[in-house]
């Protein structure tokens, strides 16, 4: 009986320093939230880093900025 608690404790032990190890690892995979705007051209939403900007209006590629500037 006592070789089981022993087993017991040995394996919470383990499986608390898993957990403390598991978070103090820094996680490169995890995507940071960005804002989502809205091509004034066709009306996709996609995020603000990937768009191309014209004053105010956002557009999702060279051909709508270009299409809206020529409308």
């Amino acid at each position: 009986m006592s070789r089981l608690l022993l087993l017991i404790a040995i394996a919470a032990v383990i499986y608390l320093l898993i957990g403390v190890y598991r978070k103090n690892i820094p996680q490169k995979d995890k995507k940071i939230a960005e804002d989502m705007v809205r091509c004034a051209h066709c009306g996709v939403h996609l995020p603000k880093g990937e768009s191309l900007q014209a004053g105010d209006h956002f557009f999702c590629g060279a051909e709508h900025r270009d299409a809206y500037r020529n409308r």
